[in-house]
């Protein structure tokens, strides 16, 4: 539900107060970090009092002096695209990932500070990816896809924002296309999923990159609360760190990134435990990080298929790479600053 504003909040006082009392608003996941992380919503024992003393006392209306206090608009676009038409998803029925291009028609590169995702009706979008698409080039090849990502949506995730000097860059010519999931949720919906951006008003000294560490490679026996999966990689230039989010489905319990140092030894980035499938948060480092050229991460994921995960589908079946989400995914997404000059085929050249 939105909280933006007094009328909007209001009917929810107590559930506000229970919910930061226990802490599970805001919601937040990470156990462990190397460096201090500048998202982290987690309130003070001041901020909680404040919360819980105003909803015991009748959650009155706050003012600005005579004038009631309402939160500005938090994102405001310099244009916003929309699918041309709205996509059915049934009741029940389970539908394969839609893919919808937004022609964009630029003349001339645009540089983009920040973006956003909203899907038309939230309870049955799982998640939505906006990809460059670039003219010429295919956007997937035996279902790997190189194109650049311009943001993702997923339930937590907030707009993308790219701190000064830094940017992501839309070529001319090129397109986006959002990929999207639908969740049924035993009623019929029609869709029509936007984005906003907001262009940068100059060039940037860095370009901002979305990298990611995966496999497809698994299998999790039935039954089985620990399976642990790993994948790595090296990074073949030098990067600035930004954030990271990893992607899991219900069955996920924990991700971790971690750096790989000469001669074994490892040091945590991140670990997000519990992992929360109804929060995908992103995770952003409260100052960049330099990763030079040869540094080698590892990700590695753990998922619950036994039955004391509530939000197992099926605990009796072997669980294999899939995109429903009674399937699994392991994907440790992460942001990267690197010379403006650097797209993502060239930063990959050795």
């Amino acid at each position: 539900m939105p909280l933006t504003t007094y009328a909007e909040a209001r009917p929810w006082a107590k559930a506000m107060r229970e919910a930061v009392l226990r802490r599970r608003m805001p919601p937040w996941f990470s156990a462990q970090a190397s460096a201090p992380l500048a998202n982290d919503p987690r309130l003070s024992e001041a901020d909680i009092d404040v919360i819980a003393r105003w909803a015991l006392e009748g959650a009155k209306k706050g003012t600005g002096g005579s004038v009631a206090v309402e939160l500005p608009p938090a994102f405001r676009p310099d244009v916003v695209l929309t699918m041309p038409q709205a996509i059915r998803v049934p009741a029940r029925e389970e539908l394969e990932y839609q893919l919808v291009t937004l022609p964009l028609n630029l003349a001339e590169d645009r540089w983009v500070r920040a973006a956003e995702i909203r899907p038309g009706v939230r309870r049955v979008v799982h998640h939505v990816v906006a990809y460059v698409q670039e003219h010429g080039k295919p956007l997937f090849h035996n279902g790997v896809t190189k194109a650049d990502i311009l943001a993702i949506y997923a339930p937590g995730q907030p707009p993308m924002s790219c701190l000064p000097g830094m940017a992501k860059k839309i070529p001319a010519g090129a397109d986006l296309v959002l990929q999207i999931h639908y969740t049924p949720d035993g009623k019929e919906a029609r869709d029509r999923t936007s984005i906003g951006i907001v262009w940068a008003r100059e060039a940037p000294e860095k370009r901002v990159l979305t990298l990611q560490i995966a496999t497809t490679d698994f299998l999790i026996p039935p039954g089985e609360k620990n399976h642990r999966v790993t994948a790595s990689g090296t990074l073949p230039n030098d990067a600035l760190l930004l954030s990271m989010f990893p992607h899991m489905h219900l069955r996920g319990k924990a991700f971790e990134y971690a750096i790989v140092e000469p001669g074994g030894r490892m040091e945590t980035l991140l670990r997000v435990a519990p992992y929360n499938f109804n929060w995908q948060l992103d995770y952003r480092l409260e100052r960049p990080r330099l990763l030079p050229k040869g540094t080698r991460l590892r990700c590695t994921a753990w998922y619950d298929n036994s039955a004391n995960n509530p939000r197992n589908p099926d605990p009796a079946v072997e669980v294999t790479y899939g995109e429903q989400s009674r399937e699994e995914m392991m994907v440790g997404f992460f942001d990267v600053a690197v010379p403006a000059q650097l797209d993502k085929e060239s930063f990959f050249q050795r």
